[in-house]
Parts: C-alpha cells; structure tokens; sequence
C-alpha cells in the first residue's frame, strides 16, 4: 500500500472514500445520489474510522463529494430512514453517539465544507475541532420544521460556538447561514475557493502536525474538561508533558537555533 491508497480495512465502503497517509486520515462523505444524506451505512463506516483513529491517533479531515459538478457536505440525515424511526431509536442515539465519539478523537478533526451542511450534516461539522469552508457554503438546522429536534449535538455545541441568540435562531426559527455568515459567527474560521478547499484542510492539518502529537492530544483532552476541573487537570497533564522526551528535544532544538549566529 502507499502512502495515498485507499487502506485495506476501508476497501469495501460504499458511503465512504478513503485516503491514507502517514500523519492524517481524509474521509470524504460519498452518497452523490442523496446528496450525502446520513444513513446507517455511513454511520457504520464512520465508526470504523473512528475506532481506527482511537487505535492510531492521527488528524482527520473531513469532506464531502461533488453533485452535478456543485460540492455538497451533507445534507442531514436520510429523511426515509428517518421518518420511519420511533421512540426506541431515538433512545439508542444513531448519530449522537457517533458525533460525540468524532468530538472525543485523540487528535483533530478538521471538517472542509462545501455547499450544504443540514440538520445532521451541520452537526458532524459542529463535533469538529475546526471547520473551514467555501464561498458556497450553506449552514443550518431545519429539524423544527420536520417536527423533531437537533438531536445530534446541536442544541449544546452550536450555543458554545454561536453564542445563545443566533443559536436559538437557527434552532427555533430555521435560519440558514450563508458562508460570510457562518465566518463572522465564527461557526468557520476560513473561506476558500472549491478548487482550493481541500488543499486549504491538508495546510491547516500540517500547521496542527508540526506541533508535538502528544501536546496536542492532552491540550484536545484538557480544552473539552468541564471549568470546575480547572486547573487541576492543566497541572496534572503538564506534569505528564514536563517529563516526555519530546518537551527536552524540541526546547533544546529552540535554544540551539536561538545560538545561531545572525545573517
């Protein structure tokens, strides 16, 4: 296998494509024909890269396929899937549980977004550690209006993200962000052209893997800890860092490069 090639564990997806390299695993939403609707199928195959990158810690970038030549994340879940669920369904959380275990991943996730990001596909973006976008880019929350709610992480991660009035808005009264919207919320952190979104992700993903895997995994752990745990968690996680080989190698390489004479 090298470096690029879809892994042997992902050969026989069908909802998913798979890219494999050393540091970072790219995952890209593959169901043109529904316009990338979440089913149970992509909800299985999702758990198989997670319990991959549990075994292996790596970034993950997500994104989704092209329809009709226009890019499309996801647009939420699969509705005939989904009108047939009943109460014990609900109750065995489909996609809240696999969006909390994306959220939870050792090391970031980074989510590329281009044209529709609905209902359940706005919530898999919102359990990412960064989300980035294009010009196209359409965010929002329709539940209310097919009488159900955002169950999947939305009603508590997007009042943390937005802020409470402009999340109450896309919940309560349906609002659709545009891309410039979603970036001035700071729902995404950066615009792109579509030809350019994905190089963008692998650029982000290279900032996040030059620092120190194992800093990066603890200071993901500590950030999502509840305040009363602070800053007894920071303390004790230092004290792990203070005493990894990579903390004296990279401060040494700091202090060595600060003795090189000047040009």
């Amino acid at each position: 296998m090298t470096q690029h090639d879809t892994p042997e564990w992902a050969a026989q997806f069908t909802a998913l494509r798979i890219t494999d390299t050393p540091d970072r695993l790219h995952v890209a939403l593959d169901r043109p024909a529904v316009r990338n609707a979440i089913d149970e199928v992509m909800v299985d195959e999702l758990h198989t890269v997670c319990a991959r990158l549990e075994r292996d810690p790596r970034i993950m970038i997500l994104s989704g396929t092209h329809v009709n030549g226009k890019g499309i994340f996801a647009s939420g879940a699969d509705i005939a899937q989904l009108r047939e669920r009943r109460r014990e369904d609900a109750l065995r959380g489909v996609n809240s549980q696999l969006f909390d275990r994306i959220a939870k991943l050792p090391m970031p996730v980074i989510a590329a977004l281009d044209g529709y990001a609905l209902g359940g596909g706005a919530e898999l973006a919102w359990a990412a550690d960064f989300r980035i976008g294009t010009p196209r880019v359409k965010v929002g929350q329709p539940e209310t209006g097919l009488g159900i709610i955002a169950a999947a992480g939305a009603l508590w991660r997007l009042r943390e993200l937005a802020g409470e009035s402009l999340a109450k808005d896309i919940l309560l009264a349906g609002r659709t962000l545009s891309a410039q919207e979603a970036l001035e919320a700071h729902l995404i952190t950066e615009i792109h052209e579509p030809d350019e979104l994905l190089a963008a992700a692998d650029a982000l993903a290279d900032r996040i893997a030059a620092q120190d895997p194992l800093a990066v995994r603890v200071s993901k752990r500590v950030f999502a800890m509840p305040r009363e745990a602070h800053p007894h968690v920071d303390e004790l996680a230092q004290a792990i860092l203070f005493e990894s080989q990579a903390k004296f190698d990279r401060m040494q390489a700091f202090l060595d490069r600060k003795k090189e004479p000047k040009t």
